[in-house]
């Protein structure tokens, strides 16, 4: 883990990870054992899960202090853009191609 924070609505895991492991299995491991945390411990006064689904962006090394430093700013950075902007402008700086009518379900 290089850096993690987030909002409300959503969180960014800043993390270094080998190729050889499977993105989505990771994923799962870290939704599973952080709903039960969270939910053993009380910390919300409702019960917790994720939404389905997540969304992961591949930067090259050089860009590890400059990403870093934007995941650490998201409470500074959310107030001036959506987290349903910001997430749109990922997958057009990415080129991944999309349909507006699966995404944001739940924010609607």
């Amino acid at each position: 883990m290089i850096a993690i924070n987030g909002t409300p609505d959503h969180i960014h895991f800043f993390i270094g990870m080998n190729p050889k492991c499977c993105l989505s299995d990771l994923i799962r491991e870290v939704k599973k054992s952080s709903n039960e945390f969270v939910n053993e411990n009380n910390l919300s006064k409702f019960k917790f899960s994720w939404q389905e689904g997540f969304g992961a962006f591949s930067y090259s090394h050089s860009h590890i202090d400059q990403l870093a430093t934007y995941v650490l700013n998201q409470k500074t950075h959310h107030q001036t853009m959506t987290f349903k902007s910001e997430y749109l402008d990922f997958l057009r700086k990415f080129e991944i191609d999309y349909d507006v009518r699966y995404l944001f379900e739940w924010l609607d």
